[in-house]
């Protein structure tokens, strides 16, 4: 926790240097469990949305970076942890659920790798089984201008919090195929369209 303090304030230093603008931090709630799902464009997304959120955030990460010397141990310390991807990864899973039932805040990237032109691409089905089992809303996260952070010009970085809504709520087309990735599609058009 004292890492992660110590980080967040640094890079939200940072941040506020080049100018970062938060949109719609009032949707974010207080308490309680949430998933976070936001788009990816850049190496840099993790930080900007961990540190606009006024809680901690649990970030999955691609098991290959914890094999990185000192990174892995970073990583770690802040609160992250490895997923396998390609695969049905249950440790990653049961770990996503834990932190739910414990009332946090767990960060996905649903896409599963970051977009080389910025467009939102296919999700990946696994945000639906995190969702079904927890029952945990979901908050819209929507990062722009993160490529190129350090070089990028003063206030053209930014992130837009959307509003919370549960699976549930949203109408699966009869005659869907596979209502897993429709639903994993679906959550990334609401953060596509804000």
């Amino acid at each position: 926790m004292m890492l992660y303090s110590l980080a967040k304030g640094i890079m939200t230093l940072v941040l506020k240097v080049k100018g970062c603008k938060i949109t719609g931090l009032e949707n974010f709630p207080a308490e309680g469990p949430v998933i976070i799902a936001c788009n990816h464009i850049s190496l840099w997304d993790p930080i900007i949305v961990g540190c606009s959120m006024p809680r901690q955030v649990y970030f999955m990460a691609k098991e290959e970076l914890f094999s990185i010397p000192l990174l892995g141990q970073i990583l770690h310390g802040l609160g992250t942890f490895p997923v396998k991807r390609g695969k049905g990864d249950i440790g990653a899973f049961r770990k996503s659920v834990r932190l739910l039932k414990e009332g946090k805040v767990l960060g996905i990237f649903p896409e599963g790798t970051r977009s080389k032109t910025g467009n939102i691409q296919e999700a990946m089905a696994g945000i639906v089984l995190i969702v079904n089992k927890s029952h945990a809303p979901i908050l819209p996260v929507k990062v722009y201008g993160a490529r190129g952070l350090l070089t990028q010009k003063r206030g053209k970085i930014g992130i837009i919090i959307g509003k919370p809504f549960y699976a549930d709520n949203l109408e699966i087309p009869e005659k869907t195929e596979n209502s897993r990735e429709w639903l994993a599609n679906k959550i990334m058009d609401v953060v596509n369209e804000m």
